[in-house]
């Protein structure tokens, strides 16, 4: 479903931790429309039973409404440690926008959004978040705890991130991705929210650093965020314009409609080529229009989970 219709036009960021927990909420009542047919909202305090474990902690009424065997969930238990990277760099605060809301958002207003929605289900689910936060220098690391006064401080801090627009200019994610690598030292499912933009020479240097992140049996997922009608369609009007890159500050004067074949071809190449790169590391990549809803991040992270525990 979109979530996005569903929360109107509520301002972002007001209170972050309610609005991630309205869009888990719009998730799960239109579950019924995905593979996880079968869940409800008591699937935050709930995990699928494996055939061979002890059926002691089967939920039964549970099984009578959905016709499937799950176990319950207790409060000391802690069966994942997840942390989430988000890149803060100049080009993730496209487009521009004067203040942020749930049906207008930037990259990294929707980087925050997800992050604080995956929260939300962790929290529930009384798994361990950590995050980190880089841009030209590594800005912010959290390792990954479960305590309520953790999350409040995760929360804060999304909330400081996309308030204030980063003006840093080039960033190297590999040399930040190797630092946060180091400092995982847990066995840790792993999202990475970026908009892989880097020059085509530092290419192999940023998947030696995502080989990194999987170290010590870590699974990685990798959420790729492009403003699909302009970053990846090139839909702009053939008036003459000035393109201007963000992290670099170099720009070309020209007419849309002369390059937009060949730039559309360029990125859709780029796409191919990381997803390649990603299944031959075994790094799930996601590819993710900022202008949808957030069922993608948050089916994908599912998947995962049932995955990686």
């Amino acid at each position: 479903m979109d979530v996005r219709s569903e929360l109107g036009k509520a301002k972002l960021f007001k209170n972050l931790e309610l609005l991630a927990h309205q869009i888990v909420e719009g998730f799960i009542s239109g579950i019924h429309k995905s593979p996880f047919h079968g869940f409800s909202a008591e699937f935050a305090e709930h995990k699928i039973y494996n055939p061979g474990q002890s059926t002691k902690h089967i939920d039964w009424k549970l099984f009578a409404k959905t016709d499937r065997l799950y176990t319950k969930r207790f409060e000391d238990e802690t069966n994942l440690r997840c942390h989430m990277i988000l890149d803060n760099s100049a080009s993730m605060y496209y487009p521009e926008t004067k203040e942020l809301s749930i049906d207008n958002l930037n990259k990294i207003g929707f980087g925050v959004l997800s992050i604080a929605a995956l929260m939300q289900v962790l929290k529930k689910q009384r798994d361990a978040v950590g995050l980190s936060i880089y841009s030209d220098t590594y800005d912010f690391h959290a390792s990954e705890k479960n305590s309520e006064r953790h999350f409040q401080m995760l929360y804060s801090k999304l909330n400081e991130v996309a308030a204030h627009k980063n003006q840093t200019k080039e960033t190297k994610t590999y040399t930040f991705l190797h630092q946060i690598a180091e400092k995982i030292h847990r066995r840790s499912l792993i999202f990475l929210f970026t908009d892989m933009f880097q020059t085509e020479t530092e290419e192999d240097r940023l998947f030696e650093a995502l080989r990194h992140l999987k170290y010590n049996k870590h699974a990685v997922v990798l959420f790729h965020l492009l403003d699909q009608e302009h970053e990846l369609n090139f839909d702009f009007d053939n008036a003459p314009k000035r393109f201007v890159d963000v992290e670099t500050g170099a720009h070309v004067d020209l007419y849309a409609d002369s390059i937009k074949k060949a730039y559309t071809e360029k990125v859709l190449q780029y796409q191919r080529d990381l997803k390649l790169k990603c299944g031959q590391y075994n790094i799930k990549y996601v590819g993710v229009d900022i202008r949808s809803d957030f069922s993608q991040v948050l089916n994908s992270f599912m998947i995962e989970r049932q995955k990686f525990v």
